[in-house]
C-alpha cells in the first residue's frame, strides 16, 4: 500500500494528461539552469564572470524559450511515451529560441534597444547544447522510471525477437516497448537484408535468420518470434514460420497495415499464426464482381442463415443494395446473435425467420408474402458420420428440404436459385455426399422445366466453419490433447469462410443456369501435417507435449477428396480460379420420378433408403460403412467411378 501511495506521490503530476503546464515549469526551470552551466563552462569551470549581468541576461532567454515552447508545443507530450518526435520538437523549440536570442543581440548591437546590454555568442551557443541535452535526457530518464516504478513488477518479463527489420517492424518495436501494462524485452530483429544484418535499430541489433536457432532462443531465454512483414503472399509466410515453429517459442504475427485501428498499431491486434494464415495459395480476389449490379433492390432469401457458410454469406450480402434480406434457419439462439451483430453494424432490411425448410406450408407462406428474387441455400446436415447412422434426417433436409425450395421457387417465379454443394457429392463414399449429389441432379432435372435459373457450387472443406476440423484440434490442444487423426495420409481441400461466401455470391452473379462453380483450390492438404502445425504453432512440442492419435477411418469417408466427378470437364470463366463443371448427360424424367419416391416414401429403414439412393446415384459406393454390403448387388457400378480427376 505504502509502495502504491509512493509511486501514486511521484508520478501523479507527470503522468496526469492534464500535467503540460508542471512539463512546461520544469523545462524553463532546466532551460535556466543550462544558461547558468553555460557560463560556468566558458569561464573554465569558475565564476570569473559578472554574475550580475548574467541575472539581467535570464529572464531574456527563459522569455524567448517560453515562446518557442508556445509555437512547437513540445511540453504537450505525455512524457512516459517520449519518443524520437518528442526530441524534434525540443530540437526545434531549442534552435527557434536560440536563433531568436541571437537575432536580439545583434540588433541591439546596432540598435541600441538596451543600454549596455548583451549575451556572448558562445554562451547562447554552449546555452543551446546543454539545454537540449538537459530537456531530452530528463524525459527519457524520467520515462525509464516510470517503466520501472509502475509497471506491475509481478508481470513478467517477456523477450521477443521480431522477424522484419523494415518500417512495419519498428512500429511494432515501438507499439510493444510503449505498452505500459507489459515488460517486454526486444531480444533483437531478425532480417533477409544483408544490408541491415549487423546494425541497430533503436538501439536493438538485427540479427541474420540464420542465427534464429534452438541454442540462440535457448541462450536469450525468448519466449515469442513476432512475425511484422507487409504484403508477405502465404507461401513465403508458411515457409518463414516452417522454419522457426520447431523452436519452443509461441509464433504471433502483426495483421496487415487496413486493419491497424485508426492507422495504428494496438498490442492486443498482435495474435497467434493461425493455420489460415498458412494457406498454400493465395486467397482469391474477385476484382471484376457483378455482385452489386445483381442485388440492386432484389428480395434475397438465405436459408441456413445462422450457420457457418450462411451466416458469412448474410454478412457480405449485408453490404449491398439489397431491397429485403430475409434469413431463415432453424437455430434460435444462432439467429438471435446474428441480428443483434447486424443491428450492431447498423444494417437494415434484415428479416429473421426461424423455420424449417421441410415445412412447406411455411415456407410458401414465406415466398408469398416476400416474393423472393434470389435464394441461397446453404441449409443442410453436413456431418458424416452423423448421417451415415441417420439417413432418413439427411435424406429429409438435404433432399427433401432442397425439393421443397426448389419446387417453390418454379411456381413463385425466381429468378436465381444458388445452392451450396460440397466436394463430397462427387463419387459420393458416404450418406451425407450422396444426398447432396441427389440434391444436384434435382436441381438439373427443373433447370429443364421453368424458369428459374438454378446455379451450384461446390467446394471442399472449409476452415473454422462449425464441426470442421481446426475448431475440433484447437479445443483437443486447450485439453492437452492428444489430437485424433482418422488416417495418417488422408487429405483435404480448405478455403476460409469469407472466400466460399465470396464464392457463392459470384456463382449467383455470373450464373446462367444449369451450372456447377468449382474452385482450384490448388493443393490438398495432409490432415497429419496439418495437426503437426498447429501443435507447433501453439508453442508446443509433438509428440512430447501432446501427441497425435490415428482412430481409423469412420463409416463413409474418403481419404481423398475430389472436385470433380468421373465424366466431368471444365470450362474456364473470367476468373482462372473460378471454373464450370460439365455435367455428363442424365435421363431427367427418370431421375426426378426416382428422387420423388425418394421423398414422399416414409422410409424409416436405413436399409431400404440407401438402396434406393444407390439407385439414383450409381457412383455413390460406400466406403468403411455397413451399406458397403449393398454394392455388390449393383453391378452397373464401374471400379474406375470412384478414380480422382483432378482439377488444372
Amino acid at each position: 500500500m505504502i509502495n502504491r501511495t509512493f509511486k501514486s506521490f511521484v508520478f501523479k503530476n507527470m503522468t496526469n494528461h492534464g500535467s503540460k503546464w508542471t512539463v512546461l515549469l520544469i523545462d524553463l526551470f532546466q532551460v535556466g539552469l543550462s544558461f547558468v552551466l553555460a557560463y560556468f563552462i566558458r569561464f573554465n569551470l569558475s565564476f570569473d564572470f559578472e554574475v550580475k549581468m548574467l541575472w539581467s541576461q535570464l529572464p531574456l532567454i527563459i522569455l524567448f524559450f517560453l515562446i518557442a515552447f508556445a509555437i512547437t508545443g513540445s511540453y504537450k507530450g505525455v512524457v512516459r511515451h517520449t519518443g524520437i518526435k518528442d526530441a524534434y520538437a525540443i530540437f526545434n523549440s531549442v534552435c527557434l529560441a536560440s536563433i531568436g536570442v541571437i537575432v536580439f543581440v545583434l540588433s541591439n548591437r546596432y540598435l541600441g534597444i538596451l543600454d549596455n546590454f548583451t549575451i556572448p555568442l558562445s554562451i547562447i551557443i554552449i546555452n543551446s547544447l546543454l539545454t537540449f541535452l538537459a530537456l531530452t535526457t530528463s524525459r527519457f530518464v524520467f520515462k525509464v522510471c516510470y517503466e520501472q516504478l509502475m509497471i506491475n513488477n509481478q508481470v513478467p518479463t517477456k523477450n521477443v525477437v521480431i522477424y522484419g527489420a523494415g518500417e512495419s517492424g519498428i512500429i511494432t518495436h515501438n507499439t510493444l516497448v510503449n505498452h505500459s501494462k507489459l515488460k517486454v524485452k526486444i531480444v533483437g530483429f531478425v532480417d533477409d537484408s544483408q544490408q541491415k544484418v549487423g546494425k541497430q535499430i533503436n538501439g536493438v541489433k538485427v540479427y541474420s535468420k540464420k542465427k534464429l536457432n534452438a541454442e540462440f532462443v535457448r541462450f536469450n531465454s525468448i519466449s515469442e518470434i513476432i512475425f511484422s512483414i507487409q504484403n508477405i503472399n502465404p507461401k513465403k509466410l508458411r515457409d518463414l514460420v516452417n522454419e522457426v515453429v520447431e523452436l519452443p517459442v509461441k509464433v504471433k504475427i502483426v495483421p496487415p497495415v487496413e486493419d491497424w485501428i485508426n492507422g495504428e498499431l494496438k498490442v492486443s491486434q498482435i495474435k497467434r499464426v493461425q493455420i489460415e494464415d498458412l494457406l498454400d495459395r493465395p486467397p482469391i480476389e474477385i476484382r471484376n464482381s457483378k455482385v452489386a449490379r445483381d442485388f440492386d433492390s432484389q428480395v434475397i432469401f438465405v436459408t441456413g442463415g445462422a450457420g457457418s457458410i450462411g451466416s458469412e454469406l448474410v454478412r457480405q450480402i449485408c453490404k449491398y443494395r439489397y431491397r429485403t434480406l430475409v434469413v431463415i434457419d432453424q437455430a434460435e439462439s444462432a439467429l438471435y446473435d446474428l441480428q443483434q451483430e447486424l443491428k450492431q453494424g447498423g444494417y437494415h432490411n434484415f428479416v429473421p425467420i426461424v423455420g424449417d425448410i421441410r415445412d412447406k406450408n411455411k415456407m410458401r407462406v414465406l415466398f408469398e408474402e416476400y416474393r423472393p428474387n434470389r435464394i441461397f441455400h446453404a441449409a443442410a446436415y453436413k456431418h458424416v458420420p452423423l448421417m451415415e447412422c441417420n439417413p432418413y434426417e439427411s435424406v429429409k433436409i438435404n433432399v427433401a428440404g432442397t425439393k421443397t425450395l426448389v419446387d417453390l421457387s418454379v411456381d413463385y417465379g425466381v429468378e436465381k436459385f444458388v445452392f451450396v454443394s460440397t466436394d463430397k457429392a462427387v463419387n459420393p463414399t458416404n450418406v451425407m455426399g450422396a444426398t447432396k449429389r441427389i440434391a444436384e441432379m434435382y436441381i438439373s432435372c427443373r433447370q429443364q422445366e421453368g424458369k428459374t435459373k438454378f446455379i451450384t457450387t461446390r467446394f471442399g472443406n472449409v476452415l473454422g466453419s462449425n464441426g470442421s476440423v481446426i475448431p475440433l484440434f484447437r479445443k483437443q490442444i486447450e485439453k492437452g490433447g492428444p489430437l485424433t487423426v482418422t488416417h495418417k495420409d488422408i487429405t483435404r481441400y480448405f478455403m476460409t469462410i469469407p472466400e466460399a461466401s465470396q464464392l457463392v455470391l459470384e456463382a449467383g452473379a455470373m450464373g446462367k443456369g444449369g451450372e456447377i462453380f468449382i474452385f482450384d483450390m490448388g493443393e490438398s492438404v495432409k490432415i497429419m501435417d496439418l495437426a503437426k502445425n498447429m501443435i507447433r504453432l501453439s508453442g508446443l512440442k509433438y509428440p512430447d507435449d501432446i501427441d497425435i492419435k490415428i482412430t481409423g477411418l469412420r463409416p463413409g469417408e474418403k481419404l481423398y477428396e475430389e472436385l470433380l466427378a468421373s465424366g466431368e470437364n471444365t470450362l474456364p470463366t473470367y476468373h482462372e480460379k473460378i471454373l464450370i463443371s460439365k455435367v455428363r448427360e442424365a435421363d431427367y424424367v427418370k431421375t426426378r420420378e426416382m428422387i420423388d419416391e425418394l421423398c414422399v416414401s416414409n422410409l424409416f429403414f436405413k436399409e431400404n433408403i440407401v438402396q434406393l439412393m444407390k439407385g439414383i446415384v450409381p457412383e455413390y459406393v460406400s466406403k468403411n460403412s455397413d451399406f458397403c454390403k449393398f454394392d455388390k448387388k449393383i453391378e452397373s457400378v464401374d471400379k474406375a467411378d470412384n478414380s480422382a480427376v483432378p482439377v488444372k
